[in-house]
């Protein structure tokens, strides 16, 4: 495996890049991008691909979001440019013609703006997927539980409870993934599968997992909720497919039993939306539109 801090040159913004020992031949390529409050740092052991990137042949690119007041979150305005700079090094480095697949990472609002980006024609004509981690569902939300937020956030904004934002039009496959208790419960239905020609969701096996994740919110050790998680830990995650996507794409919801927001992703859940991301079509970033 190979890593380094990349430079945007345009901008001087570092940023994580993790890719094979092996560069050559086609990868799959992740933006992943960390929620409110949080960076890249802490985003690339939430969502360890950079442990998959030689089994999987990943590139994943884990930046930091520019705003850092009241929390760091990302913008329109200090952050899209720099996405964009971050996907052309990419572009430049390995070859658009050796990336098969373009997937946004988001989690929380990594996850919000993951779903704002590809309302733009430049995300749009490139992206082939998008992984939300508990970032969004598209096509009918998950009603988010009345204890998400721990008690020393009570009183602010609750996220993902804002105005529809613009839809997305543009097909691609996706990944829901949420806590067991973020929500009050998963939809039994997808109307983006609907959209792509899907059938019905068909239950998979379930992803057990002995080894906890990386990384937790330590802010609120001792005040958190099982809405917002506590130490990461040991899990069972339930899988469901909607299988027959047009195309081949893939389409699928993800609930971790028993975790919440913040929890990091076990090794093995990681190791199956990974599979799943790789089992995709591409293309569309070496052939934008």
């Amino acid at each position: 495996m190979g890593n380094e801090r990349a430079v945007d040159e345009k901008t001087g913004r570092k940023y994580y890049l993790d890719f094979p020992e092996d560069p050559a031949g086609p990868v799959t390529f992740l933006l992943n991008l960390h929620g409110g409050g949080s960076g890249g740092v802490w985003q690339r052991s939430y969502f360890p691909a950079h442990d998959h990137v030689d089994v999987h042949r990943l590139v994943v690119a884990a930046p930091t979001a520019a705003t850092a007041e009241p929390t760091r979150h990302w913008t329109a305005e200090a952050d899209d440019e720099h996405l964009r700079n971050v996907v052309e090094s990419v572009l430049d480095r390995f070859g658009p013609d050796h990336i098969r697949a373009f997937w946004l990472v988001g989690h929380s609002q990594g996850g919000m703006t993951s779903r704002r980006l590809l309302t733009q024609p430049y995300f749009a004509e490139r992206v082939d997927g998008w992984l939300s981690l508990s970032g969004g569902r598209l096509g009918q939300a998950a009603e988010i539980s009345a204890d998400f937020l721990p008690p020393g956030l009570s009183g602010r904004p609750r996220p993902f409870r804002r105005a529809e934002p613009p839809p997305v039009d543009t097909d691609i496959s996706f990944i829901f993934a949420t806590g067991q208790h973020e929500i009050v419960a998963l939809p039994k239905t997808s109307p983006w599968a609907e959209r792509l020609g899907a059938g019905p969701r068909v239950r998979q096996p379930d992803v057990v997992d002995e080894e906890a994740g990386q990384v937790h919110d330590s802010r609120w050790n001792g005040n958190s909720s099982k809405g917002w998680g506590f130490e990461a830990r040991p899990g069972t995650a339930q899988v469901w497919i909607y299988p027959g996507a047009r195309d081949g794409r893939v389409v699928a919801d993800v609930v971790r039993l028993d975790k919440g927001h913040t929890e990091g992703l076990e090794p093995k859940i990681t190791q199956r939306l990974i599979e799943l991301m790789v089992s995709a079509p591409g293309g569309k970033l070496a052939h934008p539109a």
